[in-house]
C-alpha cells in the first residue's frame, strides 16, 4: 500500500530493507521524493531515533554535502521525511546514509491486477540499540545518474517492490570514519528476508547443430550447391523484407489510439516551456476523468478586459472634475464559443449600466486624488457616493460617450495589456440582467480553440460539476498576472425566481471567474457563471443554462463549432489518455501548427515525449509497409518449403 502523508504519492523509487522510497507530488504540483521507515521497524527500540537523527544530521551538514528537506513527520506510525527535487534523490541517499542496502525500484513495471502480497514475517527483537548520530556525514558514492522521478509505474497499479536484503546491524552513523564508535558486535536486527529470484535457465542449444555421426556408408552424391545458394537468398530477403515491413508498421502506429494499454508514466515535466494558464495535471489527479475533462475544456478559456477611458463631469455645467482623462477597467472571464473568434462572456462585465460605469469612474477618479494627497483612502466611498447624482461620464466632447476598449487574452494573462499577446474585440451582442446576463464578444484572430457546449445536458440538485474561471492572488490590480482556476462543485437548488432558469452551486473561484464555465465529465460547458446578486457576499455561484447561451447565439448568426485543430487535439488527448504516446505526439504537433494558441497541446506533447512516446512519434503508416509483409510471408513461405524438399532429397539419397 501507498504510504500515509500530505502527499499525492505516484509511484515507488526503490526499496531497502527498513523503507522505502517514494516519488510523490506536493499541494502545488512540484515533485518530491520521500522516505518512509516501516512501521515494523520503527516500532524496534533506536530505530525512529536513529532516522530521525541521521535526517537532521544531513539537513546540518555544510555545502555540498547538506540534506536539505522540506517536511517530516517523526511520530507517525511509519516515520518519512520529503525532500524537493531540486536536492535530487534525497531519498534514496537518506537510506544509504543509515547504512543499509538500497535496491532502486525497475525503470518500467507492467501494472498487475492485484495489490502485493506481504512478506511474511515480522521483525521479532532487537538486541542492541543503534548509536547516535554524531559527525558530519560523507557523501554518498554510487549514486545512479538517471533522474529521481524517470521510474515509470502507472497510478492506478502498485509497482512491484524491490527485494530487500537481510540486515544484521543497526544503522550505520554516517560518521563512523571520523571515530564514532561502532555498533557492538552481535547486535542485530531480524528483518524480513525475500530470496532473489533464481536466473533464467540457459537457452537450449542450436536444433540445427550438426550432428555428431561421421562413418560414411558410401560416397556421397554431387553438392548441389546452386539450390541451396537460392534457397539461402530467398530465406535472407524474406527475413529482410520481414524487418523493415515490421518496423515500418510498429513505429508508424495507427490511426486510431488504442484501447486500453495504461499509460506509461505518471510523471508529469516539472517544468513546461510555457504556461497554458491550467495545469490539468496538477488540479486533478494524474490520468483521471477531470484531469481530461479540464484539458478538453481550458484551452477555450478567456481573460476579458475592458477599458474605459472618460471624463467626470457636472451635469450642471458639464465642467469636468479633473481636466485629465480617467481611465478604469472590468476584468472577468469568457470561452471561446466558435473557432473563428467569438467568445461567450458576462454581460455587465463588457457592457455595464450607466449608473455602474459612473460608479467605476469616481472610484477611480478618487484613487487618483489619494495618490495626490488631496483626498484620504478612507473617504474614497463617500466621495464616490455623494457624486453618483450630480455627475455623469462622458467622452472628449460633452456630447460624446467615453472611449471603450475590450481585450482578450487566452492561457495565463495579465492586466493592463493592449498589445500582443492580447487579441482586440468588440461586442456584437449582449443579453439584460433578466435576459441572462451575457454578451457575445468578436476577437480579431482567428484559429482559437474552442469549447464545446452541450444543449442537452440535464442539470439538477446535486449534480456534480467542474467550474474554471481566472483568478489572481496578486494584490497589485493593475498588472497583476492571471490564471485558470478550477474546482469540483455540485449544484445546490434551481433559482425558481429566474426568467432563464438558472441554477446555484456550492462553490465558487473567485471575483474574476463571472463569465467563466461550469463543465460536465467530458469536458463539455453546461453553464456560465454569473454573481449571484441575492448572496451578502455577491459571489460567482449563480449559473446561466446552456439554452441561454444557445439562445444569444442563434439571435446573432453564430454557432458553436469546433474547428479541425479542436477535433485533431481532442483525438490527441484520446491517444495520451490511452497510452498511446506517439500518437499522441502526431496529433498534438498538428494543433500546434494550426493553433499556436492552444498551449496545452504542447504541454501534453511534451509529457507524451517524456513517457517515452520518442520525438520522431508518427501516426501514418506507409503505404507499402503492409505489402512488403505479406511479400515477405510468401518469400519465407517458398524458402521454407524449398529447404524442407532438399532436405528430404538429401536424407533419401544417403540411404
Amino acid at each position: 500500500m501507498q504510504p500515509e502523508g500530505p502527499y499525492r504519492f505516484t509511484h515507488m523509487l526503490g526499496g531497502s530493507p527498513v523503507g522505502k522510497a517514494w516519488a510523490a507530488i506536493d499541494g502545488q504540483g512540484r515533485l518530491v521524493t520521500v522516505a518512509v521507515l516501516d512501521a515494523a521497524v520503527a516500532a524496534a527500540p533506536g530505530w525512529r531515533e536513529a532516522f530521525a537523527g541521521i535526517v537532521n544530521s544531513l539537513a546540518q551538514a555544510q555545502a555540498p554535502n547538506a540534506l536539505p528537506y522540506t517536511y517530516a513527520d517523526f511520530s507517525a506510525a511509519s516515520p518519512w521525511v520529503a525532500y524537493s527535487s531540486e536536492v535530487g534523490p534525497g531519498a534514496e541517499k537518506l537510506f544509504r546514509a543509515l547504512g543499509v542496502e538500497y535496491e532502486p525500484a525497475p525503470a518500467a513495471v507492467p501494472p498487475v491486477s492485484a495489490p502485493p502480497q506481504q512478506v511474511s514475517g515480522i521483525p521479532q527483537s532487537v538486541s542492541g540499540v543503534p548509536h547516535p548520530v554524531s559527525g558530519m556525514p560523507h557523501p554518498v558514492s554510487g549514486m545512479p545518474h538517471v533522474p529521481w522521478a524517470m521510474h515509470t509505474s502507472p497510478v492506478s497499479a502498485q509497482p512491484a517492490s524491490a527485494a530487500p536484503y537481510p540486515v544484521s546491524a543497526a544503522p550505520a552513523s554516517p560518521a563512523a570514519s571520523q571515530g564514532v564508535p561502532a555498533p557492538v558486535a552481535g547486535e542485530t536486527v531480524q528483518m524480513p528476508v525475500v530470496q532473489p529470484r533464481s536466473s533464467a535457465e540457459p537457452p537450449p542449444g542450436d536444433p540445427f547443430a550438426a550432428p555428431a555421426r561421421r562413418i560414411q556408408s558410401s560416397t556421397p552424391p554431387p553438392r548441389r550447391t546452386g539450390r541451396w545458394v537460392v534457397v539461402a537468398a530467398l530465406l535472407l530477403v524474406a527475413a529482410l523484407g520481414a524487418g523493415v515491413g515490421g518496423w515500418a508498421v510498429t513505429t508508424g502506429g495507427s490511426g486510431e489510439p488504442a484501447a486500453a494499454p495504461a499509460p506509461t508514466s505518471t510523471a508529469f515535466p516539472t517544468a513546461t516551456p510555457v504556461n497554458p494558464g491550467l495545469k490539468p495535471w496538477a488540479q486533478a489527479a494524474l490520468y483521471s476523468p477531470e484531469e481530461r475533462a479540464l484539458a478538453t475544456a481550458a484551452p477555450s478559456m478567456v481573460f476579458v478586459e475592458v477599458i474605459f477611458t472618460g471624463y467626470v463631469r457636472n451635469k450642471q455645467g458639464d465642467a469636468p472634475l479633473r481636466e485629465a482623462p480617467v481611465t478604469f477597467s472590468r476584468r472577468c472571464s469568457g470561452f471561446v464559443v466558435n473557432h473563428d473568434g467569438h467568445v461567450l462572456t458576462n454581460g455587465q462585465c463588457v457592457q455595464p449600466t450607466e449608473d455602474i460605469v459612473l460608479a467605476g469612474a469616481l472610484s477611480a477618479l478618487a484613487n487618483v486624488l489619494v495618490s495626490e494627497k488631496k483626498l484620504d483612502a478612507k473617504d474614497i466611498s463617500a466621495y464616490t457616493r455623494a457624486r453618483m447624482r450630480t455627475t455623469r461620464f462622458t467622452g472628449a466632447e460633452a456630447t460624446t460617450a467615453p472611449e471603450v476598449k475590450l481585450f482578450g487574452q487566452l492561457n495565463a494573462a495579465k492586466g493592463d495589456v493592449t498589445d500582443s499577446p492580447a487579441i482586440p474585440g468588440t461586442i456584437v451582442r449582449a443579453l439584460t440582467l433578466e435576459e441572462g446576463n451575457l454578451a457575445l464578444v468578436k476577437l480579431a484572430q482567428q484559429n482559437l480553440p474552442a469549447a464545446e457546449l452541450n444543449p442537452s445536458a440535464a442539470v439538477s440538485p446535486e449534480t456534480p460539476l467542474l467550474i474554471l474561471g481566472y483568478g489572481t492572488t496578486d494584490a497589485s490590480f493593475r498588472s497583476a498576472t492571471y490564471t485558470v482556476l478550477s474546482k469540483p462543485v455540485r449544484v445546490t437548488g434551481v433559482d425558481t425566481q429566474s426568467t432563464v432558469g438558472a441554477y446555484r452551486i456550492s462553490e465558487d473561484v473567485g471575483l474574476y471567474s463571472r463569465g467563466g464555465i461550469a463543465i460536465d465529465p467530458q469536458g463539455r460547458v453546461v453553464g456560465l457563471l454569473d454573481n449571484d446578486l441575492l448572496r451578502p457576499d455577491k459571489a460567482n455561484r449563480l449559473v446561466a443554462p446552456v439554452s441561454t447561451m444557445t439562445g444569444l447565439l442563434g439571435a446573432a448568426g453564430v454557432q458553436n463549432s469546433l474547428g479541425e485543430p479542436d477535433k485533431l487535439y481532442r483525438s490527441g488527448l484520446d491517444a495520451y489518455f490511452a497510452g498511446d504516446e506517439s500518437v499522441a505526439i502526431s496529433r498534438f504537433s498538428g494543433v500546434l501548427e494550426q493553433s499556436p494558441a492552444n498551449l496545452l497541446a504542447q504541454a501534453y506533447r511534451q509529457a507524451a515525449v517524456d513517457s517515452g512516446g520518442g520525438e520522431g512519434g508518427s501516426s501514418a503508416r506507409p503505404g507499402w509497409a503492409v505489402p512488403l509483409l505479406v511479400a515477405s510471408g510468401v518469400v519465407l513461405l517458398i524458402g521454407l518449403v524449398a529447404l524442407i524438399a532438399m532436405l528430404f532429397s538429401r536424407r533419401g539419397n544417403r540411404t
